[in-house]
């Protein structure tokens, strides 16, 4: 639940790099190996969804055997995952959405919560709680960017993670925008890629995505 000794925050997650990978494991063997090439083309930031019966032994594998990784696992529904996840040697949680229970039981554990909203009272209810690191989830589908900047002018402090829609033909303008620190997609991790083991390729992705935020 910890790296280095020291309990790693939400805005550490989200600032570590550009782009972070939603992966859905269908297959404990790949687990690995996908990390693996998603690390070495330069993505350290790692979400696990809760998608699949193998996530949670994929968290374990992941966090035990890739030592670059920070490893955190997605789609937290209940406060009994995100213990589980914790267990497992995730350091932070991504949920679709924000609850009383979650953000409570944040509150008494050791392991990171950035927890989607996609409305201003949702987000105001994080901000009750301390949170000013959100995931903004579904970005395309509840505004994209022009609510992000609509966001941006009562709640500056609020830094986000957009996730859902998000593609290689929009990520950039996404990552353009001051309230934003990374963006989460699945176009890192394709599943024909995964089932295919074309680990090359998916190295190639992550540099790619890398190479052009840097731009």
């Amino acid at each position: 639940m910890t790296r280095n000794n020291w309990i790693i925050q939400p805005k550490d997650v989200l600032t570590a790099g550009p782009v972070m990978p939603v992966m859905v494991i269908q297959n404990l063997d790949d687990a690995v190996p996908l990390a693996q090439a998603l690390v070495a083309g330069g993505i350290k930031v790692l979400e696990i969804t809760l998608r699949t019966p193998v996530a949670l032994a994929a968290i374990k594998a992941i966090s035990e055997n890739v030592k670059d990784a920070i490893v955190g696992v997605g789609t937290i529904a209940s406060p009994e995952q995100l213990k589980a996840a914790a267990a497992a040697g995730a350091v932070f949680a991504i949920s679709p959405g924000i609850t009383e229970s979650l953000l409570q039981a944040t509150h008494a554990g050791t392991i990171a919560l950035i927890p989607g909203i996609a409305t201003l009272s949702e987000l105001m209810l994080g901000m009750e709680y301390g949170l000013d690191c959100f995931k903004f989830f579904p970005a395309e589908a509840a505004g994209g960017i022009p609510m992000l900047n609509a966001i941006a002018g009562p709640f500056p402090q609020a830094t986000f993670c957009p996730t859902g829609g998000i593609s290689p033909s929009n990520y950039l303008a996404y990552l353009g925008l001051p309230n934003v620190a990374c963006v989460g997609g699945s176009w890192l991790a394709p599943g024909d890629a995964v089932k295919a083991k074309d680990w090359t390729k998916i190295t190639w992705l992550a540099q790619k995505a890398i190479y052009d935020a840097a731009k």
